[in-house]
């Protein structure tokens, strides 16, 4: 099992699904250092992962695995690795401003 797919697990872990009620939303996750996509599918209050890319991602966030770790460790957010340039967002960017509601750190 690679770093991200235990970071994805990890990030799961921590769903809030009271601050998902009435959400349809699919997150992407694309981790180029270990060449991984995954996704995290919020649907009323659940959360699905899935592996792979995910053509009906809303938003796909791009960063490698240490990135990735820090945000969901809370060693640092995504605003200041996608500030810093350590992370790019494709899609929806507003969604991605959801996350840290939704898998707080």
């Amino acid at each position: 099992m690679t770093t991200s797919t235990h970071t994805i697990h990890a990030m799961r872990d921590k769903f809030n699904p009271n601050a998902a009620a009435g959400l349809d939303l699919v997150f992407g996750f694309r981790i180029t250092d270990e060449d991984q996509d995954f996704a995290l599918v919020v649907k009323d209050g659940t959360c699905g992962l899935q592996e792979g890319k995910n053509p009906d991602a809303n938003v796909t966030l791009v960063l490698d695995s240490a990135t990735f770790r820090a945000i969901v460790d809370g060693e640092t957010d995504g605003m200041q690795a996608f500030m810093g340039g350590k992370m790019r967002v494709e899609g929806d960017m507003s969604l991605a401003t959801r996350l840290p509601q939704l898998f707080p750190a």
